[in-house]
């Protein structure tokens, strides 16, 4: 597979996308409702301002979350192929544990745990 491969499909997956998103905008159903451009929270009328900025620490709880989220994803694998797999892949888990737990302590000193 040479360059002509990559750049053949390169052009498909942009044609493909633009293609799809061309052909959403022409059948599908407009409305004008100002209804539609209302939050929707349970049913209920909002109360006051709708657009609020949360603060910086949920989002950074929730990236704190998926990144050992993932890790539980790595080390499922890793724990039923244990036995066949040898010592070099339990000192290579050894080191991805740590440097997430360096994160962890990282997060832990700048304060993204705590919840104000």
């Amino acid at each position: 597979m040479g360059s002509e491969a990559i750049i053949v499909f390169l052009i498909a997956g942009i044609v493909m996308v633009a293609g799809a998103n061309f052909l959403s905008n022409l059948i599908s159903h407009k409305s004008d409702n100002p209804q539609k451009r209302e939050p929707y929270e349970s049913g209920m009328v909002t109360k006051g301002p709708t657009w609020v900025q949360f603060k910086v620490g949920y989002y950074l709880f929730a990236i704190l979350f998926l990144i050992f989220d993932v890790e539980v994803a790595f080390l499922v694998p890793w724990a039923v192929a244990f036995k066949s797999i040898g010592a070099v892949a339990f000192f290579e888990i050894l080191i991805f544990l740590i440097i997430l737990g360096l994160g962890l302590l990282y997060a832990w000193k700048k304060g993204a745990l705590k919840w104000e």
